[in-house]
């Protein structure tokens, strides 16, 4: 059976793919992008140093706007995430019978509810899977014996997440992403531990 994993590179959905694929799933990892900036790049280099069939999974920009515009009017992310990751998500439930994220128990974005879950499964008739039975350090003990991982302040070149589309397009709008989403730092895989 073929398993979709929505990624970013990161510690938690490379876990996510590698668990999958021990299970016999073969398990391609795919990253979203809404054409505003060439975000997966990032990602497609990590999946590569784990083995990991990667594509590209192309959205639509009026998706990317209307998260932005969330955000905007919010003048905080957490719903616009919540929003642009389940459209991801039911764009690869058109498509697959098995999607498989690395959100994980302690998340508040992005993140699907129980009744979103159970929705998603029903209309599409697929599974759903994530890593919601695992918290922050349960996943960081794990990675860190699992993966060699590089720690870098988050920026467009560094990150394969939404957040990185969003930065853009809302420094586009005239506002600044800064204000938002402050500078922090991010964990991207970089290959297998030896």
């Amino acid at each position: 059976m073929k398993a979709a994993v929505l990624y970013s590179g990161g510690k938690d959905s490379s876990f996510q793919a590698v668990m999958l694929e021990r299970l016999g799933l073969d398990v391609e990892l795919y990253t979203a992008n809404f054409g505003v900036y060439d975000s997966y790049v990032p990602a497609k280099k990590s999946a590569k140093s784990l083995g990991f069939k990667h594509r590209v999974l192309e959205m639509d920009t009026e998706i990317l706007d209307k998260t932005c515009d969330m955000i905007l009017r919010d003048g905080f992310p957490n719903e616009g995430i919540k929003y642009i990751h389940a459209q991801t998500v039911e764009k690869l439930a058109e498509t697959h019978d098995i999607i498989a994220d690395g959100t994980r128990r302690d998340d508040r974005t992005p993140k699907l509810n129980i009744n979103q879950i159970k929705s998603l499964e029903d209309r599409h008739n697929v599974q759903y899977i994530n890593l919601d039975s695992f918290g922050h350090k349960s996943i960081k003990l794990i990675t860190e014996n699992l993966f060699e991982i590089s720690k870098e302040k988050s920026n467009r070149d560094t990150s394969s997440d939404f957040e990185v589309e969003i930065r853009e397009m809302i420094d586009a709008k005239g506002a600044n992403s800064l204000d938002i989403f402050p500078e922090h730092y991010q964990t991207r895989v970089i290959g297998y531990k030896k």
